[in-house]
């Protein structure tokens, strides 16, 4: 389609505005003017695609964006920080869904296209639909409707094969001069069981790098529906968004030691699995005793984790953190790769509370630190402090790299009980003679730290 200079210059303003979006996003200090750029992209790319001469149905256009905006903006602005795990997983399927959407309309419409784009359309619907149900599974089980993993008997065979038979339909779609609607019903109903099929046994341990994957599948599906369309704005945001999410994918996969074969074929359900028999017990200690410890500490490192998300309790850390540093006390928080529900969970959530970007520390940054800190403080965390995935080989999380907690002279767990974390693991950190636990939500038992230090 040869599109007028009109439409043709916004499109790529659009498109430009993206890549120089995301590249603002690669840090904090300058991710909100990121998130801005690429927002006054989309606008400008939306409202160039008005443009195109002879478009039909441009009521139902408008209205479709208007309900959009306003439902978009409405629930972004009621959301806590705390859910936007699940408001991500739902937007990515979201995206998946429509690029599949877009290719049964044009599989549907039956008008002669060239083998290459009924190809990329077909690929297109198989990811987006993946994507779409797939997110959609991640969105309930961190919303806890589904409040377990539910695994098939022979699971990765059945994988296997529902894959190959909708791919096998795939290529009968694009082989089919004029498809039937029937064909078209079943390679898309089974689409979309292929993501139900797959991520349904796969736990929160494994959730972040989950969502990375959808998010990548949807990139690559609207940027594949965007060939079928002739839109260069949706290749190039495909195609952004498709490798941004493959590569966050890949770091994540590696945070964890886990290959994304195994996430999906051998995921970390959350059941209890077994490993090596942990020595001693776990030794408890009030909240006046963890005050004392860290106000006549010389250092501090503090470890967020999902329970700090779940207990709102961000700005009371900040709160406590603030106090200590009016001490004397060297304060640092200590991010893990795969903490939280997404990535970037901690970040965003500290950030939030007003915690200063140079105060956060990656993992690679911060570890080194730990052996000469006089407390580590880890606030609803589990997995990602936990010795074993050094030691024990027979242990589902042996070799992910984790935060050197232990090595802290003294740790201070705040917990809300004695379970286990999304691995189903047990933690040999919390049986150590320098661990103590601090039982209760995050939120009162920073509070009552705050009173003991005010005290002091």
């Amino acid at each position: 389609m040869n599109l007028p200079l009109y439409v043709q210059l916004p499109w790529f303003l659009g498109a430009l505005l993206f890549i120089v979006g995301l590249k603002g996003m690669s840090s904090p200090a300058s991710a909100r003017q990121g998130i801005l750029r690429a927002g006054v992209g989309m606008v400008v790319a939306v409202a160039a695609t008005f443009l195109v001469p002879d478009l039909h149905n441009l009521g139902l256009m408008a209205l479709a964006l208007a309900l959009g905006t306003v439902g978009a903006w409405l629930s972004a602005k009621k959301v806590k920080m705390t859910d936007m795990p699940q408001m991500v997983a739902i937007y990515n399927g979201m995206g998946g869904g429509a690029a599949a959407a877009i290719a049964a309309v044009e599989l549907a419409r039956g008008e002669a296209h060239g083998l290459v784009t009924v190809t990329l359309a077909v690929i297109g619907a198989l990811i987006g639909a993946v994507s779409f149900t797939g997110s959609c599974v991640a969105f309930a089980k961190l919303q806890g409707l589904l409040k377990k993993a539910y695994r098939l008997p022979a699971q990765n065979v059945v994988n296997v094969l529902l894959a190959l038979l909708v791919v096998g339909l795939g290529a009968a779609l694009v082989l089919a001069e004029n498809a039937g609607p029937g064909l078209i019903l079943a390679f898309f109903a089974l689409a979309l069981l292929l993501g139900l099929v797959v991520t349904l046994p796969i736990g929160g341990a494994d959730m972040p790098v989950v969502i990375s994957l959808f998010n990548a599948f949807t990139g690559l599906a609207v940027g594949f529906e965007g060939y079928v369309l002739g839109s260069p704005a949706l290749i190039i945001a495909g195609i952004v968004v498709g490798a941004a999410g493959t590569l966050l994918t890949q770091l994540m996969a590696k945070a964890m030691n886990r290959p994304i074969s195994n996430i999906l074929f051998t995921p970390i359900s959350g059941a209890a699995q077994g490993g090596e028999a942990i020595a001693g017990s776990m030794k408890e200690l009030g909240a006046i005793d963890a005050a004392a410890m860290m106000r006549y500490a010389q250092k501090v490192i503090i470890v967020p984790g999902y329970g700090m998300a779940v207990a709102h309790a961000q700005h009371k850390v900040w709160e406590m953190t603030e106090l200590l540093e009016e001490a004397g006390v060297e304060v640092k928080f200590a991010i893990h790769p795969v903490a939280g529900r997404m990535p970037g969970h901690m970040n965003v959530l500290l950030a939030e509370a007003g915690v200063p970007y140079d105060k956060i520390f990656d993992l690679e940054e911060i570890n080194a630190e730990f052996g000469q800190a006089d407390v580590a403080l880890i606030i609803g965390a589990n997995d990602v402090v936990n010795p074993t995935a050094r030691t024990d080989k027979s242990s589902p999380i042996y070799g992910m790299p984790i935060l050197n907690a232990d090595q802290a002279q003294n740790v201070i767990v705040i917990k809300r009980g004695k379970g286990t974390g999304y691995s189903g693991v047990e933690n040999a950190l919390f049986y150590t003679d320098n661990c103590r636990m601090l039982y209760g939500d995050a939120q009162p038992m920073a509070g009552e730290i705050i009173q003991h230090l005010k005290s002091m």
